[in-house]
């Protein structure tokens, strides 16, 4: 078959080969290293990295998106398989996160880490802490009155995490979610910060977090976050809104799917495809035009339906253009017309000064819509 074809996509040193084959299997990926020379192996240059040819979509988002020989990414594939990040605040929103990400587990034999931060609430405020005028910190509290407070918040939490552990195990021994490994962990720290260092040490396959929160504070706070992970992590994420229109991914039936470009569509879609493979979703692929084609390019988006349907069979696709001005308004309109499930847009990497001038369709979408969307780095 022509999809069992072996292509080479990188060309390495020994080590530099070996470590980028760990990778790459770590996420499920068959490599073969060739031209490996057998007598003294680590001297040997220019070692081929060979994967299958319907693997290349997965293994190319892999070594764009990462530091691909960082430390963080050169690690040893977890003996659990792969592992899902749930960011938990004890919200409606994040319990229903939860809930999700066991269902979707479910279909990897993926591991849950439930994680949830908590802020110094003297530190993340602003005006109790001011500079003097002999440049020296000015604190409201005293140090002992603020080691008392941090113990409190922590047995706060652990009592919290305790809570949501012990529903959990009671929903899964009622059937009202799948088994699924999980653990779960408390830290101090700002939660855009935490989340997105677990990621780059651990780096999941998927983050499911909430949008909102239990009051309008939490709710301004955790949107932020949201945004936050989105713009700067390179995983996945699916944010799930506290008005979530389905329990289950088999409920999962009608996607938009915001098309960028030819590549980055093909390894978004890609990742989608790898994670509900066995859900049979109806994918409505969105065309966003340009001032320079307004109607898109019909060329593209005819040749990128004929992909889809020929590599991801147990979707459907159609297609839609959206109009320049009023992409969002268009947007609702079809949402009322399909009762849209999920929303998935590729998100690629942008500096500080475009996310602040230039904010992503994810971000848009984030803000204005209470649909679950997933967020794919390309």
């Amino acid at each position: 078959m022509q999809n069992d074809r072996l292509i080479t996509i990188a060309i390495h040193t020994y080590e530099k080969a070996h470590q980028l084959k760990n990778i790459l299997e770590c996420e499920g990926i068959s490599v073969v290293l060739q031209n490996v020379n057998l007598t003294t192996p680590v001297v040997s240059s220019g070692i081929r990295v060979r994967i299958h040819e319907n693997d290349l979509p997965m293994a190319l988002r892999l070594i764009e998106n990462i530091e691909i020989f960082s430390p963080s990414a050169v690690k040893q594939c977890p003996a659990g398989g792969p592992e899902i990040l749930v960011p938990i605040d004890f919200s409606t929103s994040s319990i229903q996160a939860c809930f999700l990400a066991f269902h979707i587990a479910s279909l990897h034999k993926a591991h849950i880490k439930l994680l949830h931060s908590f802020c110094d609430p003297i530190m993340a405020d602003s005006a109790a802490m001011q500079l003097s005028d002999t440049m020296t910190f000015d604190t409201t509290a005293d140090v002992i009155e603020q080691m008392q407070e941090d113990k409190l918040l922590t047995e706060t939490s652990r009592k919290d995490m305790q809570e949501v552990e012990s529903q959990l195990r009671e929903k899964i021994k009622d059937g009202v979610i799948p088994p699924a490994m999980f653990s779960s962990d408390i830290t101090e720290g700002l939660p855009e910060e935490v989340i997105n260092n677990y990621a780059s040490s651990h780096n999941p396959f998927l983050i499911v977090m909430g949008t909102r929160g239990t009051n309008k504070q939490n709710r301004a706070m955790l949107g932020s976050v949201t945004a936050e992970v989105l713009d700067t992590c390179r995983s996945c994420v699916l944010t799930v809104p506290e008005s979530l229109r389905f329990k289950r991914t088999d409920e999962i039936r009608e996607v938009i799917y915001f098309a960028a470009s030819r590549q980055q569509d093909i390894l978004a879609l890609d990742a989608l495809y790898r994670i509900f493979p066995e859900t049979s979703l109806s994918v409505t692929l969105t065309v966003l035009p340009t001032k320079k084609k307004p109607q898109g390019d019909p060329e593209v988006i005819t040749n990128l339906l004929d992909y889809c349907r020929k590599n991801y069979p147990a979707y459907t696709f159609k297609t839609m253009t959206l109009s320049l001005s009023h992409e969002m308004e268009e947007f609702e309109n079809l949402d009322q017309q399909l009762h849209v499930n999920m929303i998935v847009v590729p998100t690629p990497r942008k500096n500080i000064f475009a996310r602040l001038f230039n904010p992503t369709l994810a971000h848009k979408l984030l803000f204005h819509s209470d649909i679950p969307m997933l967020s794919i780095p390309v």
